[in-house]
């Protein structure tokens, strides 16, 4: 058996030929929703968003996901600009919010087929908004506002520093953005002692975003989660010793031919400019930056200010001296 939560759309509603348990019409706070049916069994829960009161605010919604098993809830949109942009669809899917529609035809549908994430992967921006976003406090990576930027981090030679640069990063953003660290299916932050550093699994990352919605970066360890699709963007770090890149080859002598295209980042570096433009010809690879080793009790270091800038993040403080070392991928 089934609930409608009606407003706008109650006619279209009613007359869906769906068994319905339980029917209410008007406008309800979340809380007033949670009141009501936290307690009450259901197969399916279809709202139609204009019940909710300030529906159009995205953190409304997000409060409906944190409370509501959202696999039993089906959304129909309304028609305003607003619930229709990409950001709040993409918005949706960040929270794990899969069940969607503008069309009441395709309710009955989706109570027995319900989308999984790859049903609405095309809604999911993970290339970065150009156009201003509903928060108003978000990164403003090409010097305007485009939303909240999740940035993944991942190993390509073994032990490639992933954790460490994360760390590192959130220590120099946070001076200037709402940051938040997350490992995913991984614990090496507790040996940080940082309290505001999150280690979550890739089942639980859904829920995290939801949570921290109102950031204006994620930074993501990815370890060998499978959440890959929800960055905006990917660093892929290589050590580019000796030993470690042979062992790579070995292991995937394919390695930079999938790589190609991707922000290579050589990371714990000791090569020059001359040693870089080498390793670029004899891997057919381009170098997005190379960061030399990094002291991790300082969380003031101007290469990794330029590194962030390098990235779009325009009020860290860039530095402008120095002997010029590295600029050529900036």
């Amino acid at each position: 058996m089934n609930v409608i939560i009606s407003n706008k759309y109650q006619a279209l509603l009613a007359n869906l030929d769906i068994d319905v348990i339980k029917s209410i019409n008007g406008e309800f706070t979340v809380d007033e929703l949670i009141a009501q049916f936290s307690n009450f069994y259901y197969n399916k829960m279809i709202i139609d968003i204009t019940a909710i009161k300030g529906y159009q605010d995205i953190n409304v919604i997000q409060q409906l996901s944190v409370n509501f098993d959202m696999s039993k809830v089906i959304l129909l949109l309304d028609d305003s600009e607003t619930v229709n942009s990409p950001m709040y669809l993409s918005q949706l899917v960040s929270m794990g919010i899969y069940n969607f529609a503008t069309n009441v035809n395709v309710i009955k549908f989706l109570i027995d087929n319900p989308n999984t994430y790859k049903d609405v992967a095309s809604y999911h921006n993970i290339n970065g908004f150009k156009k201003p976003a509903l928060n108003e406090n978000v990164v403003d990576n090409t010097k305007g506002k485009i939303g909240q930027k999740i940035i993944g981090f991942k190993n390509v030679t073994d032990h490639a520093g992933a954790t460490t640069l994360v760390y590192l990063l959130k220590l120099h953003l946070e001076k200037n953005y709402k940051v938040k660290a997350v490992e995913v299916d991984g614990n090496d932050f507790i040996f940080f002692n940082d309290d505001s550093l999150e280690s979550v699994s890739s089942v639980t990352f859904n829920d995290f975003l939801a949570q921290n919605i109102n950031c204006d970066v994620i930074l993501v360890d990815l370890n060998n989660s499978s959440v890959e699709n929800y960055c905006n963007d990917i660093i892929y770090l290589i050590e580019p010793g000796r030993i470690q890149l042979n062992k790579l080859i070995r292991k995937d002598n394919e390695i930079f031919e999938k790589l190609k295209n991707k922000k290579i980042v050589l990371n714990r570096s000791v090569l020059n400019d001359k040693d870089v433009d080498d390793f670029e010809r004899e891997s057919g690879s381009k170098v997005f930056y190379n960061l030399p080793y990094l002291d991790d009790k300082l969380d003031n270091q101007p290469i990794i200010n330029n590194f962030l800038s390098t990235l779009g993040f325009s009020r860290v403080e860039e530095n402008k001296g120095g002997s010029g070392l590295f600029s050529i991928f900036k």
